[in-house]
């Protein structure tokens, strides 16, 4: 079985695409093959910022020989229409066989197609994927018609076995295939020979071409913290810059240099965003004073002067880099201290569209800080420092440094919040309120950052709702997504209870939205349930935002069943939790379903759910056949059988443990009590027959399965879990 080896080498490939290039390589590449009948032992895909390569070890010599049968038309079909399917199977009539079928006699077909050797089909397969490969951007060069990322050079495209290699012939816009690459641009440019992938990666290694992308990483890594380790630094972790990185350079090279003093007072995050979205260069820290003070670079050579002349030129254009970070940050200091401090970034805003349906950002900071001085008592906070936070949260992004790098926000609005003298709760709101930005994100802990950053995600979901745009399928142009599942985290890991409802009426209040259209465009009927819900004894009607409210609160029931699937909570055991009263305390609802999870994982908890099911059951088919409701009037005297008794004592055990846990939302011992209650309900279900001849003593076992019901069911809605 022969191996094959596929090189594609080009001018520089950006370093972002390279990576999914080789994938697509070897996406393309395989299933085309395997497609034509040429199967294969293990496929492995590499690239590197001038060449895509894929090697394949175990294909079949050549596709194998195939019979296709092929129906075609009634024997009685036109002779016209019979001739059409002659030719296009390629067969005589003297070779289609008559049978009769369900519809009539119809003609069939053989047709042996016998097998094709690998090196056609490669040919074939290898010119399809250059000529369609799904590149992002792609360029025409020369006189020709092909597109590639960057010109395309060579290409390898040969198979070998133990007798040898050859070359796969092939011709792409007046590329020939062969079995010749190049090293290093620089210090091996020369043309190298290879016959296998074997000799390929080896005789790339020693023309200064490190083939593979993670032992380039690996390279500069290993050698960025040695070299930072020898002067007492220590380098700043940046995975998603090192991935970049290792796709610049062929042979890395790491070269570490100094920033000039007049930059070390900076703050370090803009050091370190600046070198990085600029220059690419990796950020040195001082341990002991935590400051970024030197700079990693990776050169693509090695040079005779040992990268003095490299780091020399690079020296030079982060200072011309810094200076304008510098300029920045001391003309927005200025603005902070000023007299009116950032409340003239906070009046610019009023220029600047938050959505053109939704006013402008000075706008939502009004609503924000509206928001938060109501949300502040429910999370601990001081209304008047929390509005005063959500006043200055977005304030920086009128500044030069976010302007210039806007991934600095929130950060810089940290730092300019205390250079202005607000208090370091305010400060920390400004970068905290944006929180949690992914599910590994932290989420904001501080009473004020807390109700800062309710306040900016409830208001993002109100307003989006209000006006109807929703996300639809995978498309989520506002992340609204995020916004809700950090409403659920930061309510939930803070233990913060509270009705979300309430929160959301107040959210949808100050809205410049027309909600008569968002409710036109939801439906009503659930809505209604949630018309007259009592919050603390106060009652809510909501008009016509009802709709748009239980739409609202839909969605974040969503959110929160992906939430809790990642935590290992079944959907049916979420379900039977946000059937329940007070569904929009989320914190409670999680309580509540992860103690009802860990019911059910025990023996006692699995088997009560059929004890349940069952008295559900015969209960709901009675009261069907009866035309009354059986809630009332189970009596102890009616029993006349020991396991009805026991049945009794243990729902009187278990009512009056569950009661009290469940006013004080003691789900766990709630649960664990209820879960007690397997061995009476089977052993009753063992020895009684509920719809006994008796009328007076059925109707008392109607009722006393009316009782297993209704306890049950007070803990969660059981009859939505399966089982």
């Amino acid at each position: 079985m022969p191996d094959l080896l596929i090189e594609l080498f080009s001018e520089e490939i950006p370093a972002r695409m390279q990576t999914r290039a080789a994938q697509d390589l070897q996406k393309l590449v395989t299933n085309g093959l395997v497609d034509a009948g040429l199967t294969y032992a293990s496929a492995a895909a590499f690239s590197t910022p001038r060449r895509l390569t894929l090697t394949l070890e175990g294909m079949l010599a050549e596709s194998p020989s195939v019979v296709e049968e092929r129906k075609g038309p009634k024997a009685d079909a036109p002779e016209k229409a019979i001739e059409g399917f002659l030719r296009g199977a390629g067969v005589t009539r003297d070779q289609l066989e008559e049978r009769d079928t369900p519809k009539g006699k119809i003609l069939f077909a053989k047709i042996d197609k016998p097998g094709r050797p690998a090196a056609e089909i490669v040919a074939e397969v290898l010119e399809h994927t250059i000529r369609n490969f799904p590149w992002p951007k792609s360029m025409r060069w020369g006189a020709g018609a092909l597109k590639w990322v960057r010109p395309l050079h060579s290409i390898i495209c040969i198979l070998s076995a133990e007798d040898g290699a050859e070359v796969v012939p092939m011709d792409v816009d007046g590329i020939t295939s062969g079995d010749t690459t190049y090293g290093h641009r620089f210090l091996a440019p020369d043309a190298i020979k290879v016959t296998s992938f074997e000799d390929y990666e080896a005789k790339l290694a020693r023309a200064n071409v490190v083939l593979r992308a993670d032992a380039r990483a690996e390279t500069i890594w290993n050698d960025a913290t040695n070299v930072a380790f020898a002067s007492g630094m220590e380098v700043v972790e940046d995975a998603g810059l090192l991935a970049e990185v290792a796709g610049l350079v062929e042979w890395p090279v790491v070269l570490m240099g100094n920033i000039a003093d007049d930059f070390l007072g900076l703050p370090p995050e803009v050091l370190q965003t600046s070198m990085k979205e600029h220059q690419k260069f990796f950020s040195v820290r001082n341990p002991k004073t935590g400051r970024i003070e030197k700079f990693i670079t990776v050169a693509n050579r090695t040079t005779a002067d040992n990268g003095a002349t490299i780091l020399a030129g690079n020296e030079k254009v982060l200072s011309a880099r810094l200076s304008d970070a510098k300029f920045f940050w001391e003309n927005d200091l200025r603005v902070a201290q000023s007299d009116t401090g950032m409340a003239t970034w906070v009046k610019a805003l009023e220029n600047v569209t938050f959505h053109n349906k939704l006013g402008t950002q000075a706008e939502l900071i009004e609503r924000m800080a509206v928001l938060a001085r109501e949300l502040a008592p429910m999370v601990g906070a001081d209304a008047d420092e929390a509005e005063a936070a959500a006043r200055v949260a977005k304030a920086d992004l009128s500044s030069e440094m976010v302007y210039e790098f806007p991934e600095l926000q929130g950060l810089m609005g940290r730092y300019y919040a205390s250079a202005a003298g607000k208090s370091d709760a305010v400060a920390a709101a400004a970068q905290e309120h944006y929180a949690p930005l992914g599910p590994s994100d932290d989420v904001p802990t501080a009473p004020v950052s807390v109700a800062v950053a309710l306040a900016e995600k409830i208001d993002k979901l109100t307003g989006f709702w209000a006006i109807d745009e929703k996300p639809t399928g995978s498309k989520d142009p506002f992340a609204l997504r995020r916004a809700a599942l950090g409403i659920i985290r930061i309510l939930v890991e803070n233990g913060i209870s509270m009705h979300i409802s309430r929160t959301l009426i107040s959210g949808f209040e100050p809205q410049p939205a027309d909600f008569l259209v968002a409710a036109a465009k939801s439906s009503n009927a659930e809505a209604k349930l949630l018309a007259a819900t009592e919050f603390e004894g106060e009652t809510f009607t909501y008009g016509e935002k009802d709709a748009v409210l239980f739409d609202l609160l839909s969605f974040l029931h969503d959110r929160l069943k992906v939430y809790l699937k990642d935590q290992g909570v079944r959907h049916d055991i979420i379900d039977a939790c946000i059937a329940m009263p007070q569904n929009d305390d989320l914190t409670l609802l999680v309580k509540r379903a992860k103690a009802l999870s860990e019911t059910l994982k025990t023996d006692d908890g699995e088997n009560l759910i059929q004890g349940f099911k069952r008295a559900n059951n015969i209960l709901t088919q009675a009261e069907e056949a009866d035309g009354v409701e059986y809630s009332y009037g189970a009596d102890v005297k009616f029993s006349e059988t020991d396991e009805e008794r026991a049945l009794f004592k243990a729902l009187d055990e278990a009512e009056a443990v569950i009661t009290p846990a469940m006013a004080s939302q003691d789900f766990t011992t709630a649960m664990s009590a209820m879960a007690t209650l397997r061995g009476p309900i089977d052993a009753f279900f063992d020895a009684v027959q509920v719809n006994s001849d008796n009328g007076a003593v059925r109707r008392n076992r109607l009722n006393l399965l009316s009782r297993i019901r209704t306890l049950c069911t007070s803990v969660a809605d059981l009859t939505k879990v399966d089982g």
